[in-house]
Order: C-alpha cells, then structure tokens, then sequence
C-alpha cells in the first residue's frame, strides 16, 4: 500500500513539474512575441494557473518542493550572472558597488520604513522589518533581464552584482530587526556586532566562492590537469550546491559564495585557463538551458503563490508604500551612493536608468514567507507589501527595461 501511495505522489509530482515545464515554453514564446522579459509572463502564467486562479499549481510556500527550486534555482541563475561579469569592467565601479550594497540598503529600508509607518500606521520597529525585507534587489529576476537586453556593461554588471552583494545585507539587516521586533536583542542595534556580521558573512563568501571557482577552472580548463574537462556541465551543478551549503552552513552568505564562484569560472583565462572551443560551447549551452529552466520553476511558482485577498485586503497603503520605495527611496540610493564615486565617471543617464531598475523577486518573497511562518505580529501586512512590490516591479520595470535603456542610449549592438 505504500509503495502504491508513493508511485501515486511520484505521478502527481511528475504531472505538476511538466505543467509548470509546459508553461513555462509557451510563456517564453508569448514573451518573445510581445518583446517582454520572459520572467513577467512566468509570474503572470504562474497567478492565472495558482490558487487563486484556476489552481492547477498548488505548492506551499513551505513545502521541500518549493524550497528546494527556490533556493538552486536562485543558486544557479546567480552564478550565471557572476560567470556574465567581467573583472576588468568591475574594476572601474567597485566604491560604487560597496556603498550601494551596504549603506544603499539601509538607506532604502529606512526610507521605507517611514513610508510604511505614515501610511499603513505600523509600530516603527514593525515598518522598518518590512523596509529590511524589501530592501535587497534580486538577482533571479535582474540576470534574465540583463542577458535579453544588451545595456552598456558597466551599468549592466554593476546592477547585476549589486543584486547578489546585498542579499547578505538586506539578511543582516532583517534578523536584526526582528531580533529587536520579538525582544531578543535589548532595545537598541549593536552597531558593532551587526558590522563584524557582515563583514565575516562577505568574507567567507568571498573566499569560499574564489576557492570552488579557482579548483573548478583548475580541473576543467587547465593545460595538464583539466581531467574534468568532458563533465564541465556536472561541475558546475555540484559546485554550485557545495558552494551554497558550504558557505551556508558557516552562517555566511551562500549566494555571494555562488556569484564569485560564477565570476571566477567566467574570467578563468585572468588565471591562465582556456577551455576547447568545443567544450567551452558545449557548457555555455548547458549553463544557458539550465538558467532558463530555474527561471521558470522559479517565476510560476512564485505567481502561483500570490495571494490576491491579501493584496486587496491592503491594497492602497501598500500602493503608496511601494510607491515611495520605487520613486523616493531607489533615487536617493543610487545618487547618495554613486555620485561621489568619481572613479567610475558616471553620467546623469546611467545614474538614472540605474534609479529605474531594482528589482524585488525571490529573496524578499522568501524572507516575507518566513516570518509569516514565524507568526511575527504584522507579517500578514509585510507580505501583502512584499509581493506588491515584487508584482509591480516585475511587471513595470522589467517590460520597461529596454525602452528606457533606448532613450538613454544605453544600449549595446
């Protein structure tokens, strides 16, 4: 009898992974027909076929299923992106790319935690969880859209990093908050110790994804010990999971960890290492179908999960704070942190097309899930913003991306 219930699941789990598949090709070709990023048809297929629509997806937020596409799709599309960043256009942009990413994210989660104070009258303490939640940028939505349109690399790979260097800080951040939220951390931040938590959380991820990179471009591009050569595709999967557990397990952030792996194995010929051309095609096409199909597992399952009562049920309030965090907070982020960076001669157009594209997607949607688990008070009100700011982000940003990009002559033959 178990045996058969277990064929049964297997069945039913088989079915749900060729329906979201399925969904997921004829989203990709509908979104090429309508010249979109084809991450907003994914949400967008993903609410017609959840609960709330015609509820042929069902899978909890908190189920195995879901954790586990969330957190190696996530893994892998982010690697992707590192493996996309070249080191020498870095060079030009890192204060930049420091100061958005730490200082950047506080900024914003302060910013909107006043927003969400005035208009959804939250505790202070409550407001700012949220802002810390919604803080960070996501890499999963930013590295499709960056690979579909071709923008001038040094704006293109400075968002792109961004979204994987804050994710530690916005993390950071949130448990901090809500340490403070639920009474476990006295009455006031530990400045210092919220500093040497970052600072040991960037390391380790630094270090251990330089590491992984480095033995994989060893064994897979070098002249004598290449002798992985043929199982390229393979290491990077296994790399990219031992990568994230790895560095996770410290208590570190594991998604920087996969993003400097992905950066070390793209630049590999900086260290001396060059691929066949065979297998250096052979893997960039495996690494290309691999993305995409993380990118719909991903982006259905996340728009199956939208509730649309508790979008309503906060509707306005929400619309307002998401408002303030799109066209107050995001401005004052970029030229607070990028002005005085006069090494990377930034022009008012870049500064601008940068103001424009941020991104909310998985980490905050995961974050905001985990409290709701967590029975935090106001979680209910911190989702509800949460996914509107992953919905209207999505859904105006991303289908906006090239044309604003086009009208600031940012883009690329």
């Amino acid at each position: 009898m178990e045996s058969s219930q277990s064929i049964i699941h297997a069945k039913e789990l088989l079915f749900l992974l060729g329906i979201i598949l399925a969904t997921g090709m004829t989203s990709g070709f509908v979104a090429r027909m309508l010249k979109v990023p084809d991450v907003v048809v994914f949400l967008l297929a993903g609410m017609a076929l959840g609960g709330a629509g015609l509820g042929v997806i069902d899978v909890k937020v908190d189920s195995t299923l879901n954790q586990l596409l969330l957190i190696f799709g996530s893994c892998y599309i982010l690697f992707d992106g590192g493996a996309s960043v070249r080191l020498s256009v870095l060079k030009t942009v890192w204060p930049t790319l420091l100061i958005i990413s730490t200082i950047g994210v506080l900024i914003s989660a302060f910013i909107t935690a006043y927003a969400a104070q005035y208009f959804l009258g939250l505790p202070f303490i409550f407001a700012l969880l949220l802002g810390a939640v919604i803080a960070s940028t996501d890499p999963a939505t930013l590295v499709p859209i960056f690979k579909q349109v071709n923008i001038r690399a040094k704006v293109a790979q400075t968002v792109m990093s961004e979204s994987a260097f804050n994710d530690a800080m916005g993390a950071i951040l949130t448990f901090a908050v809500l340490s403070i939220a639920m009474g476990n951390a006295g009455d006031e931040f530990s400045i210092s110790a919220s500093l040497l938590d970052l600072l040991k959380q960037s390391l380790f991820g630094i270090a251990g994804g330089a590491i992984l990179g480095y033995l994989a471009a060893l064994f897979i591009a070098h002249e004598k010990y290449s002798f992985l050569a043929e199982y390229a595709p393979v290491v990077t999967i296994m790399s990219v999971a031992a990568a994230y557990l790895s560095i996770d397990n410290l208590h570190a952030s594991g998604f920087m960890a996969v993003f400097v792996f992905g950066l070390m194995l793209g630049n590999k010929e900086l260290f001396g290492f060059k691929m066949e051309q065979q297998e250096e095609a052979k893997l960039e096409d495996f690494i290309l179908t691999t993305s995409l199909i993380m990118r719909i597992f991903i982006f259905v399952l996340l728009g199956s999960q939208v509730s649309f009562a508790l979008l309503n049920q906060y509707l306005y309030p929400a619309l307002g704070v998401v408002a303030v965090f799109i066209l107050v907070a995001r401005p004052i982020v970029v030229f607070t942190c990028a002005l005085p960076d006069r090494r990377a001669k930034w022009t008012f157009e870049e500064l601008l097309f940068m103001c424009w594209t941020r991104e909310t997607g998985v980490i905050p949607g995961a974050l905001a899930g985990m409290l709701v688990g967590l029975k935090v008070p106001h979680s209910d009100v911190i989702a509800s913003v949460t996914f509107m700011a992953i919905l209207i982000t999505i859904l105006l940003q991303a289908t906006t991306t090239k044309w604003l990009a086009g009208k600031l002559s940012l883009l690329e033959a």
